[in-house]
This record gives structure tokens, sequence and C-alpha cells, in this order.
């Protein structure tokens, strides 16, 4: 629930430190929502992120004003990513300095690091001032890298840079006076690790959140309306996809499953609503024979994704099961959910399976074989008299301002700790 007005005013100066832009799709959807939810809450956010150069002016603008108009005070810093290593060893070291000086200049209460690259100056800025420390850690950030192929174990530079951030783990849950996990799973690991006998900080479970109003249901007025835009017909059937294919997001295995659904659905179609190149996507569906006809791909803002997506009949999402898959919650699982359509996952990625279990708004796989896939649409079939209990269901997994609660309660709570 919404605090009170009087709640409001012990508000708390925070710095918040992220590496992702705040241009980025990842920033506007799993950053500033929640930092504009906790400023109306009453605290006084300073946030520092870096900026891709390719990122346009009128969307800088966009964020700028979003800032501005909620009291933000948001100093953007320029991303580099040339040389490798040594170009984040840089920026980390430039947000070390200007946390510093905001803090001396604003002595905040504490210090909110979105993963592992801010919490390097987060732990700094800690051991120097003392300051509260909170590490939103967003998942097992280096076996991550690992897992999806970005550091190759057999260059020794990245082999050195993994063994260095698995130290760097320890510590931040230890010093951390707060952690924040996105899964039950992966507080699992944390509870591990206690156990066997290293200090870990109290942790809070909170999932990549959705603001609901921004992923209404798609009905049939929304979905006629996004095919029209489309050029899809209204007999044919859609399988949609939203968001990134980088890192473990299997998407050779997804177009596995569209030829299975496309041989039952005819005629069908594959929409994602994506920034991947389309060449990308249409490469791998020629090399399994699917025609060209069939795969759709746009690339959308924020505020067109559902518009888009309205279109599709059932959602998907394969992510290769891993050690740092434990710890993930997929942003579009509970788009996806919100916009009342069902879902095709695979088990082994975070909380996915309960959520859907909970929620009966989809179909959970373990195999990726042709008879999963049959069993899987067979199943799929059965669940559509129930697809309009799963939005209520799904917020209580995904809601923003249930989010916007936990964090809220975790300054309160380092505040009063302080």
């Amino acid at each position: 629930m919404s605090r009170s007005a009087t709640e409001e005013s012990a508000g708390a100066a925070v710095l918040y430190l992220s590496y992702d832009g705040m241009t980025d799709p990842l920033g506007r959807s799993q950053v500033l929502p929640y930092l504009l939810g906790l400023s109306k809450r009453g605290h006084r956010i300073s946030l520092i992120s870096f900026e891709k150069p390719e990122r346009t002016a009128e969307e800088r603008k966009t964020v700028a004003d979003l800032c501005t108009d909620s009291g933000i005070d948001w100093h953007p810093l320029p991303y580099h990513h040339r040389p490798p290593v040594l170009s984040t060893i840089a920026d980390v070291r430039r947000m070390y300095r200007l946390a510093l000086r905001l803090h001396r200049e604003r002595r905040f209460g504490l210090v909110h690091c979105r993963s592992y690259i801010p919490a390097l100056a987060g732990l700094w800025l800690k051991r120097r001032t003392g300051i509260r420390f909170i590490f939103d850690m967003r998942g097992f950030w280096a076996d991550e890298r690992l897992e999806g192929g970005g550091w190759n174990m057999a260059n020794p530079l990245f082999a050195g840079v993994y063994r260095y951030f698995k130290r760097r783990e320890r510590e931040f849950w230890a010093e951390a006076d707060q952690i924040v996990s996105l899964t039950h799973e992966g507080t699992q690991v944390l509870e591990a690790a206690r156990r066997q006998g290293n200090k870990v900080a109290p942790v809070t479970i909170i999932p990549c959140c959705v603001e609901f109003d921004v992923f209404p249901p798609a009905n049939a007025e929304r979905r006629d309306r996004a095919r029209a835009l489309l050029g899809i017909g209204p007999d044919e059937h859609v399988l949609g996809y939203i968001g990134s294919l980088g890192g473990n997001y299997m998407l050779d295995e997804m177009l596995d499953f569209f030829a299975a659904y496309r041989e039952r659905y005819r005629p069908a179609k594959f929409l994602f609503v994506t920034q991947v190149p389309a060449e990308q996507i249409r490469a791998a569906a020629h090399s399994r024979g699917i025609p060209l006809h069939a795969i759709l791909v746009r690339a959308a803002g924020r505020a067109e994704v559902a518009k888009l997506m309205a279109a599709a009949d059932t959602g998907i999402a394969f992510k290769q099961a891993s050690f740092s898959a434990k710890a993930c919650s997929p942003t579009k699982l509970g788009e996806m959910l919100a916009m009342e359509l069902p879902v095709i996952v695979n088990d082994g990625v975070g909380d996915v399976a309960q959520v859907v279990d909970e929620t009966g708004a989809g179909v959970v796989i373990d195999r990726f074989d042709r008879q999963s896939y049959e069993r899987a649409l067979d199943s799929l079939e059965s669940l559509r008299p129930k697809m309009d209990r799963w939005r209520v269901a799904s917020r209580k997994w995904f809601d923003l301002e249930q989010g916007v609660d936990r964090y809220d309660a975790i300054y309160q709570s380092c505040l009063s700790r302080a």
C-alpha cells in the first residue's frame, strides 16, 4: 500500500548508480519507473548512469524531462566499450569520482547500486564514507557473462576478470547493508553461502516489475489495430517475442518451436518486437527452412511495444537453464502476462516455472524437442478460457507499485539502522 503524506516527508537522500543507460530500453523499463515512484514517496534521488553515444538527442531530452519533472537529479556520463576491460575500469573510476563529489555536496543516506560494476564504486564509497550500501544484485553477473559466451575463459584476460568479480561478489554480499535478488531461486544460492559460514547481508526479493498501464490487455480491438498496422490477416495465428536476444536467449529453439506451431496453425507468423537486426533473425529462420514471409521483425520504442505485441496470440521466451539463470527474472514474461497473452517458457530459469504454475497462464517445457513442443501446443489450447484471470494473478509477481513499496521499505530500513 502507498505511504501517507506524513510518512513521505521522511524520505532518504539516495545516490543511485547504474551502468545501464536511462536512454536504453532497459533503463527506461527497469530503472526509471522505480525511481519515479520512489521520488513520489519523498526520496531525494541523484542518479548517475552511462549513456551510449548512439542514443539520440530526443531520447536524452525525454529522460531529462522525466527526471526534472520528478525532482531526480540526473548525471549522465558517456559509456565506453573499447578497449575491452580497460574502458570499463576507466568508467568505474569516473563513476566513483563523481559519486564521491556528489556525496560531499549532499551527504546521501545510502548508495543504491544496480549490479556488479556500480557496486565496485558503491563499496568504495561505503568504505571511505560509511554510507549505507544497497547491492541490487540483478543476477549472478559474472557467471552470466561466462555462460553467455561474453567471456572466454581460454583468454587469460577474461579468466582473470571472472575470478576478480567472483571475489568481489563475496565482498558485496558481506558488506552490503541490503541485497536485492530478482528471484527466490537466486536467494537460495545466497542462503546456501550463509549456511557455509559466509557473511551475507539481509535479502529482499523484487522481480523485474511491469507498468501494467503501459501493457494493457490485448483485447480484440487492440489486436485488430495491431494486425492492421503489421499487415497480418485476422485469421492468421501469431507467435510473439519481446526484447533482446543476446546472452542465453535461445533463438534457434524458439524458431524450432515456431516450425511446430506453424504446421499446426496455418497460416502463422512469428512476430519479434526487438531492437535486434532483422537480418540476424531471418538468417536463423532461413537456415531452418522457415519462409521469410512468416517472420516479422519490428523495432519499437517503449510506448509502441505493447501496441505491436497485441497482434500476438501467444508469447514465447526460451532461455538457457544454467547457474546464472537461477537469478534471472525475464521482464518479457511479466509484460506478456500483463497483456493476458498465454506464454510458452522453459524450466530452469529463475522463478518462471512457479509464476506460470501459480497464474495458470502458460505452459512450461523441460526439453527442446518436437514431442515436447507438440505436447505444449496441446496444453496451450486448454488455457484459452482462463485469459481474463492472468493479468490479476500476475500482479502478485510483477506489479510496479509493489516493487516500489519494497524498495521504499528497504530505504526506510537502512535509514533506521543508520
